[in-house]
């Protein structure tokens, strides 16, 4: 075990991405935000348009707890999962700094096994593993296994993980199923592992990939109209909730007009929504905005685009 942890240390050393700035600080807050947007999301969205702005908004916990929840979910505005940006406010509003024990972090709202042991080990360098879906690639594959259990997983990550400089071993296993094994093509003759992984001879066999049919939804849009602006509600539902929007209605009304279609990819479904316009003669909502007032609030990618329909369909005429 000590000439693998050695093997990988030396790779990180050489080719690991140090540069990440949550792999330069000790701040367990800024770590913390790092791993929840992280979830579902490329490295680089993150850095490009997300971390940055969002610390600047929000520099401390306490910040962010203090703050209105529309203010952090326009801060998030894009990149989806919204539960995570409500989870990450509810946190900062019950603690004034993160736990360092992962059976505390881990009654935090949204802080699941994962968040909760990379917060350990990269804010208060504990020596425990993690397990992102980098890591469970590499374990599969170290082990042959094909359908393994989480239970099972974290039983090899404790084994296998160097207690002695965790952080640097944990930020390893992330870089090295990233970059060397990959789901395809995987290149096993520079991994630092395949000394002592059973599955190299034919790694793509691990673990099984399962086969995920998306469904479609579809539904019909409203945009109530009175004097230039639009009716939107903020949602109250799990799905989206915070977000302002524009209702989906059973039927059509009659005085409607079509305008087009929107087709939006959700990582669990394809979302197709016919939009109607209906002009009102009183102002029978209870919220209506300009689109430069829109654009100030804390709206999903569809509702976004429903706009641009409607903008784009008003300046056809």
């Amino acid at each position: 075990m000590k000439n693998t942890h050695q093997n990988i240390h030396h790779w990180y050393k050489k080719h690991g991405r140090h540069d990440l700035p949550w792999r330069r600080t000790n701040d367990a807050y800024h770590i913390y935000l790092s791993e929840v947007m992280l979830q579902q999301t490329q490295v680089k969205t993150v850095l490009e348009r997300y971390y940055f702005p969002f610390l600047k908004k929000f520099p401390t916990l306490k910040d962010l707890g203090n703050a209105p929840l529309d203010d952090v979910l326009k801060m998030w505005e894009g990149l989806g999962y919204y539960n995570r940006a409500k989870n990450l406010h509810k946190t900062a509003g019950l603690v004034k700094t993160l736990p360092t024990e992962i059976d505390e972090l881990i009654t935090l709202p949204g802080i699941g096994l994962n968040t909760a042991h990379a917060v350990a080990t990269f804010a208060y360098k504990k020596p425990v593993p993690i397990m992102e879906a980098n890591v469970k690639r590499i374990l599969c594959r170290l082990e042959k296994l094909k359908t393994p259990k989480d239970k099972e997983l974290w039983e090899i990550a404790y084994k296998l993980v160097d207690k002695e400089n965790p952080f640097d071993y944990n930020q390893a296993m992330m870089d090295i199923g990233s970059s060397v094994c990959t789901p395809k093509n995987p290149h096993c003759e520079e991994c630092p592992l395949s000394d002592v992984c059973k599955g190299k001879d034919e790694p793509t066999l691990y673990p099984i990939k399962k086969k995920r049919v998306v469904p479609t939804r579809e539904q019909n849009i409203m945009i109530s109209l009175y004097n230039d602006k639009l009716s939107l509600t903020q949602r109250k539902g799990k799905f989206l909730h915070g977000l302002w929007g524009f209702p989906s209605i059973e039927v059509p009304l009659c005085a409607s007009e079509y305008i087009g279609e929107i087709t939006h990819i959700y990582t669990h479904f394809k979302s197709i929504s016919k939009v109607y316009v209906y002009d009102e003669l009183d102002c029978e909502q209870e919220h209506y905005f300009s689109t430069e007032e829109i654009r100030k609030l804390a709206i999903s990618k569809i509702d976004e685009k429903i706009v641009k329909l409607y903008l784009d369909t008003i300046q056809r005429y």
